[in-house]
């Protein structure tokens, strides 16, 4: 959004995961990568990486079916949780099955079903502004939260409500907080008198240039700027809310304008942003807002019901990030650049602390149909850098080294799929094809060894430093 240039090494950089952000010294960490324990048990638990137990937990509870309760991530642990229920004699195999899939399981009391029925009670009977409710898979309960301005009878209400629904359903928790939006991503937008945060670029289905933020941004002005006094550079296409989420894509008026897949968190810094993930409970993640900068906690709750003073949203991602007004919109990511969701809003601040709420970003991109970063080229490749598209290619679905799985082992290998070579001549296309695609791309045998390979990569960022070809991008 901002009218900087990003160079292609200044992503890369940021996409490593190590970045100093200003006052708050926040360090994105490094993720370990995915390994068995040691053991040679079939049935060990696997340490994980985040996004890769999120992946994990999708394909568990296909399989499980029924039995699947929910999930969580242990970061301490950095293990896949899944909650089963009704395995005893274990007719289907559910416990072996998920074990052997690596995650650690658990038998708990209540089933998925339950707990949607608890929360449809709690929609027709305690649907009062100022109160929230989503699954805790954790605790296998509704964590219900009534803000500050839940007192005397419209308490009571909520209270007995949450007593119908039986001991160990639900579980409420006062808010020191008022529930509000967040209006007053990173990159302030302007528009009617109001600010918000841009949350992500994309790829319009009719394939311009857009952006993602929230609804209640989205409805309250048509076309927003870059600047307080600017002209407008965009205009609202769709926008949801209250109701099925909170969430708009907004169009830029110009069609040409170059809007490359990143994060901006301050300080000449980015994020190359990947891929889009759906939330898991545990996982760390990283809020960016034009009001309070880069913030970052842990995702507690999923498929929230959050009843804001202009009305009810479901389907939010509850955390304990903070965020202020003017933050709305702005980009909640994980540090391994996946796209999680867009800030709605919540209680507190940045002092206090308090909760937010998240639009999931794969919701609002299957509703507006639009595509995440320059859909055509793979979120990476929107900013110039082949290294960062690596990733970004990997999400166009297919089975890179044919063992069946689309996996992190096909990710590292889409990057080279995408060159259409068997770079390095041994007949397989992969991650030894990948360190010369970036060569290939460069287009010379720089070192003048005979052979395109890592050392003219080297050469090849050498020339960039020299100003003939630095990869720079001007974004709108």
């Amino acid at each position: 959004m901002s009218h900087k240039r990003v160079t292609k090494r200044k992503v890369i950089i940021a996409a490593g995961g190590v970045a100093a952000l200003g006052a708050a010294a926040i360090l994105l960490p490094n993720a370990n990568a995915s390994q068995d324990s040691g053991s040679n048990n079939a049935a060990t638990v696997k340490t994980l990486k985040a996004g890769d137990a999120s992946d994990l937990a999708s394909q568990l509870q296909e399989l499980l079916g029924d039995a699947f309760a929910g999930s969580y991530y242990d970061s301490d642990q950095q293990q896949l949780v899944v909650n089963v229920i009704n395995v005893s004699g274990d007719e289907n195999n559910v416990v072996v099955q998920a074990e052997k899939a690596g995650a650690k399981v658990r038998e708990v009391e209540n089933s998925t079903a339950e707990l949607e029925s608890a929360a449809q009670t709690l929609k027709a009977k305690a649907t009062i502004a100022g109160t929230a409710w989503a699954v805790n898979p954790r605790t296998n309960q509704i964590l219900v939260t009534a803000d500050s301005t839940v007192t005397g009878s419209k308490w009571d209400q909520l209270e007995s409500t949450v007593q119908t629904l039986g001991t160990g359903m639900a579980t409420i928790q006062k808010s020191a907080g008022t529930f509000t939006t967040k209006v007053s991503g990173g990159d302030a937008i302007f528009g009617g008198g109001a600010r918000c945060s841009l949350g992500f670029n994309v790829t319009a289905g009719d394939g311009t240039p857009a952006f993602l933020t929230a609804g209640h941004c989205g409805v309250a002005a048509e076309q927003w700027a870059d600047s307080e006094d600017g002209q407008p550079i965009a205009t609202v296409d769709q926008a949801t809310f209250p109701g099925d989420g909170d969430f708009a894509l907004v169009k830029y008026d110009d069609p040409a304008t170059v809007a490359p897949s990143d994060v901006n968190i301050g300080n000449g810094q980015t994020v190359a942003i990947a891929q889009a993930a759906d939330a898991t409970v545990g996982t760390q993640v990283f809020r960016m807002g034009s009001t309070t900068g880069l913030n970052d906690g842990t995702v507690l709750a999923l498929d929230a019901t959050v009843n804001y003073p202009e009305g009810t949203v479901t389907g939010l991602i509850q955390t304990d990030v903070c965020a202020e007004p003017g933050d709305s919109g702005g980009s909640l990511f994980t540090q391994d650049g996946s796209a999680i969701g867009l800030t709605s809003g919540g209680s507190g601040d940045c002092t206090v602390g308090g909760e937010t709420f998240f639009q999931p970003v794969t919701t609002a991109l299957t509703a507006v149909g639009a595509t995440l970063g320059d859909g055509g080229l793979g979120a990476g490749d929107a900013v110039g850098g082949d290294e960062a598209g690596a990733g970004g290619d990997a999400v166009g679905g297919e089975d890179v080294n044919g063992d069946g799985v689309v996996d992190e082992q096909d990710q590292a290998g889409a990057g080279d799929e995408a060159a259409g070579e068997d770079v390095n001549g041994d007949g397989v296309v992969d991650e030894q094809d990948q360190a010369g695609a970036g060569d290939e791309a460069a287009g010379e045998d720089v070192n003048g060894d005979g052979v395109v390979d890592e050392q003219d990569q080297a050469g090849a960022g050498a020339e960039d430093q020299s100003g003939q070809d630095n990869g720079a991008t001007e974004t709108h």
